[in-house]
């Protein structure tokens, strides 16, 4: 499989999802928590619903919300690579015509002298590599 032309087709795209949640190292991350930005591209051929119009040949974008949120605002992770590896591997699993996803989640509120919109981490996992690793 070219990954290449994986990344350049059709996808479903989510941005700018807001969730409070626990996650972080710190002790005030995990007592008080905070907000977490979230965008998800998730790449799977559209063709079909765009030709019939209907929503059973596509993915709601809200069950990805759905799987964002559950996660986000669940079990606290330490680092933000693990709560986006759980979107990447849920995403992937639960829809399997979904060929890869981008994760990105970002923390705007950190403590770094500096202006800054976030910081945060960005992850790309394919179907076919064992999103459960």
């Amino acid at each position: 499989m070219n990954y290449g032309d994986v990344i350049k087709g059709d996808k479903l795209v989510l941005r700018g999802l807001k969730f409070h949640g626990f996650h972080g190292v710190k002790l005030e991350e995990r007592k008080l928590g905070q907000k977490f930005l979230v965008d998800v591209d998730a790449w799977m051929d559209l063709q079909a619903a765009g030709k019939s119009d209907n929503l059973s040949d596509t993915i709601s974008y809200t069950e990805i919300y759905r799987i964002v949120r559950d996660v986000v605002e669940g079990q606290p992770h330490n680092l933000l690579e693990s709560v986006a590896q759980l979107i990447a591997s849920t995403t992937l699993t639960k829809y399997p015509q979904i060929s890869a996803v981008r994760v990105n989640v970002g923390k705007p509120h950190v403590a770094v002298q500096g202006p800054l919109d976030y910081l945060g981490v960005e992850i790309l996992r394919f179907q076919n590599t064992n999103a459960h690793r």
